[in-house]
């Protein structure tokens, strides 16, 4: 071999050692990216978690389990609520007794029940109290205010009348109120039954269908204070059934038959209590009785003398 080509061939064999270097230079580099890659993401997942935005985050996702809990909490609260709302309502609704006939002729009112009331079959303490509470003079006409606690009924204008007091005392206990139950009367009249069953009763739906009657009864009712009786005109004989159904109906004027749309209109278990009859002929008291499974039965009570049931001609 000639000097040239001796180092031609030395040429050519650094080269080829350097290119193994070089090669050799590259998987290490990318063995070392590799490992320094690893190491940056670790890095980076300590860093986040040691982070305030970490923290943050965090504590937001306390937050949020925190916030659940209080949601679960809310409809128990929100029915306590509800619940002490009904019963601030309730006692808004009820009679005030701030009108000063509240305080006139008690001596009257005491006498009335003991000799006219209690002595004859009405015995519920509420029904008694209720009596001895609502003056009665404030239903009559001034020209029969001297008779207002006589036992018998009175005339209050265009040929109706303001029931004597045993007979309100009387279909009163018969419907066995108490202050949760939701009356229905057909007939206000002189409203003196309505403002009876209001000082037992949650509240009382009063209709008449003569409108002179009805306007005055209305106005009565809210200056004696009576804010759970409500009262509207119209006929009677079909109830009121945007606000049924009802746990009592009491009917202060005879009709010639017990009305179905009232009876369609007693809650089940309920009580209604109606004179039945014509004009001329005998009238019964008529104690109607819802069962719970809808079943409806009846019973005659005694006999008794009303109006005759108005029907809207």
């Amino acid at each position: 071999m000639n000097l040239r080509a001796l180092r031609l061939s030395v040429i050519l064999s650094v080269l080829i050692c350097f290119g193994c270097t070089e090669s050799g230079g590259d998987t290490a580099t990318d063995q070392g990216a590799s490992s320094a890659g690893t190491e940056k993401v670790q890095e980076s997942e300590q860093d986040k978690a040691e982070s305030p935005d970490a923290g943050a985050e965090k504590k937001e996702k306390e937050k949020e389990k925190s916030d659940d809990g209080q949601r679960a909490e809310e409809p128990a609260q929100h029915k306590d609520k509800s619940e002490a709302k009904e019963e601030q309502e309730k006692e808004r609704l009820a009679p005030t007794h701030d009108h000063k006939a509240f305080k006139e002729r008690l001596k009257e009112r005491q006498e009335m029940v003991s000799t006219q009331i209690q002595r004859y079959e009405v015995t519920g303490e509420k029904v008694l109290a209720a009596m001895r509470t609502v003056p009665r003079h404030a239903f009559v006409r001034p020209s029969d205010t001297s008779l207002a606690y006589a036992d018998r009924p009175l005339p209050i204008g265009y040929g109706q009348t303001i029931s004597q007091p045993f007979i309100v005392g009387y279909m009163t206990d018969k419907m066995q109120l108490d202050d949760k139950k939701k009356v229905l009367e057909i007939g206000t009249g002189s409203a003196y039954q309505a403002a009876v069953a209001a000082e037992i009763a949650y509240e009382v739906y009063s209709i008449e269908i003569l409108r002179p009657l009805g306007n005055s009864a209305q106005k009565r009712l809210a200056d004696l204070g009576y804010r759970n009786v409500t009262t509207k005109v119209g006929d009677g004989y079909f109830g009121w059934e945007e606000h049924g159904p009802f746990d009592a109906i009491i009917v202060t004027a005879a009709a010639p038959h017990i009305p179905p749309p009232l009876v369609k209109q007693l809650k089940p278990g309920g009580r209604m209590i109606i004179p039945v009859g014509g004009p001329f002929a005998t009238q019964y008291l008529i104690l109607v009785l819802k069962g719970a499974d809808g079943k409806v039965t009846s019973r005659q009570l005694l006999p008794v003398a009303f109006v005759p049931f108005t029907r809207k001609q």
